[in-house]
């Protein structure tokens, strides 16, 4: 009798640890790397959907300046210089992503109105372009048919020492009934990749910005 008396008590407890550990897990996963105050800000892009039904913002920083890192998100996409993500894990579904290690003049010339593309046949519209600061993507996946409306901002800070943060916010908008149903399970994925995007930014940028420091440093000893 006294076993079945505890069974309640404890079944109630583990079930609120189970819940409290969800909500934890899923506000780590919704603002990975991402300070309190920059969840908070507000960004460029969030005008696209002004009460998102989910949202994650998540940071970085970079150890550069925003001018040197800003030429390596204006040339994302697929057909292009991909997402600096697992690309093998993006290619499982057709995406045909292909990471660059370089900046390429081609692809620097990013406007308001232009497409970038995720997939083939599956691109978001370029919103906003502010050189150095932001590049926000926007739009339905698929764009016609899609239960979702998604905005994607990128948007660096800079900070002192020449130093810079990078913050990547995701906004859905649910457009049908099941939405949540498609886009909620999706979230684990989606900070799988964006970490990984995140950290492919940092070390190109860190990089680039080293040899060409060195490459500089070196001109004006010789």
């Amino acid at each position: 009798m006294r076993a079945q008396q505890m069974i309640g008590p404890r079944s109630v407890l583990a079930a609120f640890a189970a819940v409290g550990a969800v909500a934890f897990l899923r506000r780590w996963s919704l603002g990975y790397g991402a300070t309190g105050p920059e969840r908070a800000m507000s960004l460029p892009g969030d005008e696209c959907i002004p009460a998102p039904d989910l949202a994650s913002t998540r940071a970085i920083t970079i150890d550069t300046s925003p001018d040197r890192v800003w030429p390596w998100l204006a040339q994302l996409g697929q057909g292009r210089a991909g997402f600096y993500s697992y690309t093998s894990l993006e290619n499982l579904f057709g995406a045909s992503i292909h990471n660059a290690d370089r900046v390429a003049p081609q692809w620097q010339d990013v406007k308001v109105g232009n497409h970038v593309d995720l997939a083939p046949g599956m691109p978001l519209d370029v919103v906003v372009v502010e050189p150095g600061h932001a590049l926000v993507l926007a739009g339905g996946v698929p764009a016609h048919s899609s239960p979702f409306t998604f905005s994607w901002a990128f948007v660096l800070l800079a900070r002192d020492h020449g130093s810079c943060r990078l913050v990547v916010r995701e906004r859905y908008g649910y457009t049908r009934r099941w939405s949540a149903l498609m886009v909620e399970p999706t979230e684990l994925v989606s900070l799988l990749m964006s970490q990984r995007m995140l950290r492919g930014i940092r070390d190109r940028a860190q990089t680039a910005a080293i040899a060409a420091d060195t490459a500089t440093a070196a001109g004006i000893c010789s």
